[in-house]
């Protein structure tokens, strides 16, 4: 006999339903401790199935009642209407998605392993504490602005050079006091991200997806790390679209009867951290030689560079589906650049370095003249494609396409 327990968890307890032969009862709460899930789990019975909703403590209360049931569910309640757009809206009611899920309507979310969970937390730790450094950072422009301090005449303003020229500046006392209080912040956080930095280098020291994916132009460890703790197992996404969509880089399409379809913006559903950062990889890979380069550019001459750098971010997403998919590097990487990407990756999780005569893979980096060699070959790509797409032509809506005129027509 089938039974589906549903629980609608909260910050101290979970609200419980039972469904069996077609009937669902309420059964009172369980405490959000680990001793009152696991004396609920021995209640249970080891085919019951268990359905929690993706919130803050559902991994967590998912590994301590695994073990006593046949499966623990994780749905997601934005994509159950009963939940999301229902008009009386209870704890119990919350719970009675079990039945749902026992008539087979109820999706649920993918469940990551141990490392990816944990790639998962420093990846956004890591967001978090770089958010934060940009804000302290616009506060202390936003000081200089108000006071009509002319731009810093260095490159980094919070560099050693930028904060000797900043403690030069006539600012009042208290703002003065204030910019001092933020640099000491930036300080703390730098210590921080180094932590945190050294941390996602130790794990992703044998990962071999994140060594595949740091063969991209622009993509770093930082990058790499976190589209693979967002990612998890690339089979789960049959087609690139589908991992287009789970980072909401894929347009809104308005189209009703049989009028045209309207793309309109990306829709940002899913990651947003992840898609920040592949934005951030678009932007450096637009700098570099090489076809990603010749696409950003493209895209950027009919609809500007802001448009054209998520276009871009969307390109990487493809690219990233089809080179983990057929476990296959990038075809135009730069040897000397991936290997100054993989000792730098060494080197942050804290391994010796290598001093002495003998010449290590990085050597061809510290080379101008290979260096450019390689910069040749990304060069030869980049006109390869902007050869290729040189004949394109925007399409035309159907509508205009229609009402064009022939050139017969025309004489």
């Amino acid at each position: 006999m089938r039974r589906v327990i549903g629980i609608d968890t909260h910050r101290t307890f979970g609200e419980v339903v039972i469904w069996e032969d077609g009937r669902l009862r309420h059964v009172g709460r369980v405490d959000m401790t680990r001793t009152a899930l696991e004396g609920f789990g021995k209640s249970l019975l080891a085919t019951d199935e268990v359905v929690i909703e993706a919130t803050g403590n559902c991994m967590a209360v998912s590994r301590v009642l695994s073990p006593f049931v046949k499966r623990v569910v994780i749905a997601n309640p934005l994509q159950v209407k009963a939940i999301a757009h229902a008009h009386v809206k209870t704890d119990k009611i919350d719970a009675g998605t079990a039945s749902l899920y026992a008539a087979g309507y109820l999706p649920e979310i993918w469940t990551p392993d141990a490392a990816t969970e944990r790639m998962r937390r420093l990846v956004a730790r890591r967001y978090q504490v770089v958010r934060h450094r940009t804000r302290i950072k616009n506060e202390v422009h936003s000081i200089l602005y108000a006071h009509l301090i002319p731009r810093c005449p260095h490159a980094d303003l919070f560099g050693r050079l930028g904060r000797a020229w900043l403690t030069r500046q006539p600012v009042p006392d208290d703002e003065r006091a204030a910019i001092e209080r933020h640099i000491r912040e930036l300080d703390r956080l730098g210590d921080d991200l180094r932590v945190l930095d050294r941390e996602i280098a130790e794990s992703a020291l044998d990962d071999a997806v994140i060594k595949r994916l740091l063969t991209i132009t622009g993509v770093n460890l930082a990058v790499a790390g976190g589209l693979v703790a967002a990612v998890g197992d690339i089979g789960r996404f049959s087609s690139p679209q589908k991992l287009v969509s789970y980072f909401g880089l894929n347009p809104r399409v308005r189209q009703s009867g049989l009028g045209a379809a309207h793309h309109g913006r990306i829709s940002k559903v899913g990651r947003s951290h992840a898609r920040a950062m592949l934005v951030e990889a678009a932007w450096a890979a637009a700098k570099t030689p090489g076809p990603l380069h010749a696409f950003f550019v493209r895209i950027r001459a009919r609809r500007g560079h802001q448009v054209a750098a998520v276009a871009v971010a969307r390109k990487l997403t493809v690219l990233v589906w089809h080179m983990l998919t057929k476990e296959a590097d990038y075809l135009w990487a730069r040897p000397s650049l991936v290997a100054h990407k993989m000792r730098s990756m060494e080197l942050q999780a804290g391994k010796p370095q290598k001093k002495g005569n003998s010449r290590g893979p990085t050597y061809a980096y510290n080379v101008k003249e290979l260096r450019n060699q390689e910069m040749r070959v990304a060069e030869q790509a980049q006109k390869g494609y902007e050869h290729f797409v040189e004949a394109w032509r925007p399409r035309l809506p159907k509508e205009k396409a229609r009402g064009r005129l022939s050139p017969a027509r025309l004489e």
